[in-house]
């Protein structure tokens, strides 16, 4: 299983939401997720991270976006991972 870490935008009247979610890479970008492991709301400042679902998807190859391993690196999650 070959999938990414990324964003989804939801967007309402006037702020954003983002989801993060660990989707299969031959599928469209937008396209139907494999989980949602976590969202971040930018003008709250905050964040909630299905961690154990994130190493799950990391360990098993998933390349997060930029952004999101920034927030990964900011959680520290990145340092759970066990390191081959």
């Amino acid at each position: 299983m070959v999938c990414i870490v990324l964003f989804q935008c939801e967007s309402f009247f006037y702020f954003s939401i983002y989801r993060i979610v660990a989707i299969d890479v031959r599928s469209r970008r937008e396209g139907k997720d494999l989980r949602k492991v976590g969202f971040y709301d930018p003008m709250k400042n905050q964040t909630y991270l299905n961690v154990p679902a994130i190493l799950y998807f990391l360990q098993r190859g998933a390349q997060p976006t930029g952004t999101v391993q920034n927030l990964l690196k900011k959680a520290e999650v990145l340092k759970e991972l066990p390191s081959n």
